[in-house]
């Protein structure tokens, strides 16, 4: 099962260059048990809503996020589901960082390799902790090599989100009841979501001229596991098409090899940014950007 699984992602025939605004949902980190009282309803939500809406994904595993036991047995879960699992390192790491060298990293991807790897949908797809590629040549390239020699791909996005703030923001606001909020956080948040596809799809076709099977980042938590029918129907009734993220991933825009530093980023502004785009915000995706809108509709709890 595993090779055929394989076989599907490595030799699919790219074919969807012609449909304009294609997505595939990824799914970062995980959630513990242990550690984490909802844990399993989350993971149990959020797969019966990409059930309900039949969208096939791929979730990135950090162990970090999952801990030793119960955690794992969640990720096994999307398995059994039928969606497929990549690595996203032991201690989600940032490879940018100048106090991380190659080699820790990649006994980091190593460990989470022997993990996961015996899921029967696994694939050896590497998805960079924080989107972070290495800060020096030597790092980048080195990593890449590595992959090369032990039959990995990486896994980048096209479209980054700053998820994991809303994220944030949301379980803020249980904690304090206010479940009043919950509503227009909720529609805040898919505001967010199209907003941001939107402007990598255009950013997209300005750098590629075309619009590619797009790969968004998403995370394993709360607000995504309330809100993914929201997203699914919004997204549907805006145009966009889910397809499977080995579909996504057999676009050729996932095989190139940015040569930005410090290394990272989704692939679409990395390329941008190679070609000489103006006004690329780096980070591109984070909370600094998302906090003044949310504190304008008073959708924040600290003053």
């Amino acid at each position: 099962m595993r090779k055929q699984f394989l076989l599907f992602v490595f030799a699919s025939v790219w074919s969807l260059v012609a449909h304009a605004q294609t997505l595939a949902l990824t799914f970062d980190d995980g959630v513990n048990p242990d550690t984490e009282p909802l844990a399993r309803e989350w993971n149990s939500t959020l797969l019966s809503g990409l059930r309900a809406a039949s969208i096939p994904s791929m979730i990135f595993p950090a162990l970090s996020a999952t801990g030793p036991g119960a955690g794992r047995e969640l990720v096994a879960a999307w398995s059994a589901a039928g969606h497929a699992v990549g690595n996203h390192t032991a201690r989600h790491r940032n490879l940018a960082s100048s106090k991380l060298t190659l080699a820790e990293f990649v006994q980091d991807v190593e460990e989470a390799d022997q993990a996961f790897r015996d899921l029967p949908t696994w694939v050896p797809m590497l998805r960079f902790p924080y989107l972070k590629e290495g800060d020096t040549p030597a790092k980048r390239d080195g990593m890449r090599a590595w992959m090369r020699e032990h039959g990995y791909r990486p896994a980048p996005v096209s479209i980054d989100t700053s998820d994991w703030y809303f994220n944030a923001v949301w379980l803020d606001q249980l904690s304090a009841g206010k479940r009043s909020q919950l509503e227009p956080l909720q529609k805040a948040y898919i505001r967010h979501l199209l907003d941001r596809a939107g402007y990598y799809d255009r950013l997209a076709r300005r750098t590629l001229h075309r619009s590619p099977a797009h790969v968004m980042l998403l995370h394993v938590n709360a607000i995504n596991a309330a809100s993914i029918g929201v997203i699914a129907r919004e997204f549907k009734a805006r145009g966009w098409t889910f397809v499977s993220p080995a579909q996504a991933f057999a676009d050729p825009l996932y095989v190139t090899a940015p040569s930005t530093l410090p290394a990272g980023e989704s692939i679409v502004w990395s390329l941008a940014k190679q070609a000489g785009a103006k006004n690329l915000r780096y980070p591109a995706e984070d909370s600094v950007y998302e906090e003044p809108g949310l504190r304008a509709q008073h959708l924040l709890t600290s003053p």
